[in-house]
This record gives C-alpha cells, sequence and structure tokens, in this order.
C-alpha cells in the first residue's frame, strides 16, 4: 500500500509541477487557486465523481468525456481542463485528489503562505481566530491560513499543526500526561 501511495504522490506531483509552471508563466495562479476550490468541492459533494476517477469499470474515453463536460460546466481554464483531459487519456484521473493537495502546496509556498490545522474543544470565535493566525504569522514569518475544526473530546484548549510542529495544550493531553505521572510515582 505504501508503494501505491508513494507512486500516486509522484505522478500527482508531475502533473502539479507542470500546471503550476504554466500558471506562473501566465500569471494565473489565483485562477487556478480558486479552479482547485470549485474542483474540490465537486469531489467532496460527489460520490458520483469519486467512483469516476476511481473506479476501473470507466473506460477512458467514458472518463475523458465526463471529465470534459465537467471541466466545461465549471468553466475551468485551459490549463486545467487540459491536464483533466490528459490525466483521463493516461487514466491517471485516481490521482486528483494528490494533484490537488500538491498544487494548493506549491501555491501557497509561492505565496508565502503556510496552513494551520487547529482543533478546539468548541467553535473559535472570530477574535480567537484572528489573534491565532497574527500569533502563528509572527512565529513562521509567513501569512496563516487556519482550517479549524471541533473536537469536544477535548475537553477543553486546542491542538495547532502548523508544518511539522504540533502545540497540543488540550486538557485531554495534560491529564493524559499527568495520569502517566501518576504510575510512575505509584
Amino acid at each position: 500500500m505504501a508503494n501505491t501511495a508513494s507512486m500516486s504522490q509522484s505522478i500527482a506531483g508531475r502533473y502539479a509541477q507542470a500546471v503550476f509552471d504554466i500558471a506562473r508563466d501566465e500569471g494565473g495562479i489565483d485562477r487556478i487557486s480558486s479552479e482547485l476550490d470549485q474542483l474540490q468541492g465537486a469531489l467532496d459533494g460527489s460520490a458520483e465523481l469519486r467512483e469516476l476517477i476511481t473506479s476501473p469499470r470507466y473506460s477512458r474515453g467514458d472518463q475523458k468525456k465526463a471529465i470534459g463536460a465537467l471541466a466545461q460546466k465549471m468553466g475551468l481554464g485551459a490549463t486545467l481542463a487540459n491536464t483533466l483531459q490528459l490525466m483521463a487519456s493516461n487514466r491517471r484521473l485516481f490521482v486528483l485528489p494528490a494533484l490537488i493537495g500538491q498544487l494548493r502546496g506549491l501555491i501557497a509556498d509561492e505565496r508565502g503562505e503556510v496552513t494551520a490545522d487547529v482543533t478546539s474543544a468548541v467553535a473559535l470565535t472570530d477574535a480567537q481566530k484572528t489573534k491565532l493566525t497574527e500569533t502563528l504569522a509572527q512565529k513562521s514569518g509567513k501569512k496563516v491560513k487556519l482550517n479549524t475544526s471541533v473536537d469536544e473530546g477535548l475537553i477543553g484548549g486546542m491542538i495547532v499543526k502548523l508544518g511539522s510542529q504540533m502545540i497540543d495544550s488540550s486538557i485531554r493531553s495534560k491529564l493524559a500526561s499527568l495520569q502517566n505521572a501518576m504510575k510512575e510515582v505509584g
């Protein structure tokens, strides 16, 4: 399974780099970013689309026709639409989610952005998000985008993942540490 995932990442990386290079040369980074959001929304919202890109039941022609119609309906630009057509022709649509992720990473690097994944016990207010964004931007020296989620099992506090760093200030984590310390003493 690891080899399959690695191969998918490698294939997606080549397509992502090509699309990124073309978009950057044409000054279309913002357009590609917007199109990626649309494409991700379509993938998230359609089980049929997810099946189309992963199922071997569909022929190259079927995939190419369907992805072409989708690209036209979504109003995707030539760069991304042609890439999707090429991926369908080469039976590589299964790497589409990885392509989106890698392209987003390339775009974020180009813009000097980093994404922080924040899990909190309760939903953060706009003021808390702003303060957290500012603090993380100072720490990283980059623009920070937050991906927030709620996990009531944390009891209180939050877990912040910024790049390879993770800060766990949740009550659940502190209770687990305390429990481990008590086991060592007793």
